[in-house]
């Protein structure tokens, strides 16, 4: 055994030293392992902090990754595929040639489209507000204690789970002309018949009120939420300081649903600029081109006659369009905020 530091000198016994020895070797061991274990946990908090990064940072990109991956193939690509088809002559069948933005220049001649734009223009200024104050006014009602409230919030929701087209139809045979239940009501009682479907501008109404009827259910249920999350305290300072209830409604309950309000109003004028299955079951885009609207005219002018390019930019000038009173409608929000 080796005593490089004396360790051994004052001991004379054998199995004394050997024992000595192998306590001093114990301590070594036991040094090292502590300095091994130290640095091993030292390492996998090191890992720790990079596995919280990952969960922070990434990990919440791989469950959207699944979401991102359907929305890029079906409505990310079909709409970088419109704008390409746009500036090309196509039928659809033979091959596509290229003409630039042509297809955008006819479009500023073609007095059909601008007639289109026009009726979707005057639709949706008269449609988005009646839906949005509707539907408001509903939820305001249907919030109060009031008897058999459940009921009357499944009718008023009842119409949104009917299709399009089935609210077009049934809505043409109440009112139609030669054979609707109302005209054959106004005649019994010695009225005259109105020309619902055949008037352009009582036909604009019609489309118009059917709409908002249809909607309105939908977004009463948005707005019952958003009145049921302000805090009743609110008004109850408010009634301590001698506020009626139409005070209330104004400098409470109307600021308080601001983010619902943007909501319905973005929702609402992208589906009603999108509308086509009602009022092509209504009046076919009638009379006269009355109540021809954008997408009649983006589906005809591409299925019916064949011009899938000429088509493809309606549709980008319509989704431009939509992009624009969405960012015009968020920017107000943001001002009033």
């Amino acid at each position: 055994m080796e005593d490089k530091n004396g360790i051994f000198k004052n001991v004379s016994d054998k199995s004394e030293k050997r024992i000595l020895y192998t306590s001093i070797k114990r301590e070594e061991f036991k040094n090292v392992a502590n300095s091994l274990l130290n640095f091993s946990r030292k390492h996998m908090e090191g890992s720790g902090d990079m596995n919280n990064n990952f969960e922070r940072k990434i990990f919440p990109y791989l469950f959207l990754l699944p979401t991102m991956i359907i929305f890029s193939v079906f409505l990310f690509w079909p709409a970088i595929n419109g704008l390409w088809i746009a500036l090309h002559q196509w039928d659809g069948l033979n091959p596509m040639r290229f003409i630039g933005f042509d297809n955008f220049i006819r479009l500023v001649e073609d007095v059909q489209f601008r007639s289109s734009l026009l009726n979707t223009a005057i639709y949706s200024a008269i449609t988005v507000p009646a839906v949005y104050v509707s539907s408001l006014s509903l939820a305001m009602i249907l919030t109060r204690k009031i008897k058999g409230v459940a009921f009357f919030r499944a009718v008023f929701y009842w119409p949104t789970m009917i299709s399009s087209i089935i609210v077009g139809l049934s809505w043409r045979f109440l009112l139609g002309e030669e054979f609707g239940l109302m005209n054959y009501l106004l005649t019994s009682l010695g009225g005259s018949r109105v020309r619902f479907f055949t008037d352009p501008r009582i036909a604009m109404g019609v489309v118009i009120f059917v709409t908002a009827w249809s909607l309105a259910g939908y977004y009463m249920v948005m707005f019952i939420a958003g009145i049921k999350s302000i805090d009743n305290s609110y008004y109850e300072a408010a009634m301590i300081d001698g506020a009626n209830g139409r005070q209330q409604f104004f400098n409470i309950t109307l600021p308080l649903l601001k983010p619902t309000s943007l909501l319905v109003l973005v929702l609402t004028t992208i589906t009603v600029i999108r509308t086509y299955p009602l009022v092509f079951a209504l009046t076919q885009g009638g009379p006269a081109g009355g109540t021809r609207f954008v997408v009649q005219s983006i589906l005809e002018t591409g299925f019916e006659r064949g011009q899938m390019g000429y088509a493809s930019s309606m549709a980008v000038v319509l989704f431009a369009i939509l992009s624009i009173l969405t960012l015009v409608q968020f920017k107000m929000n943001r001002e009033d905020e």
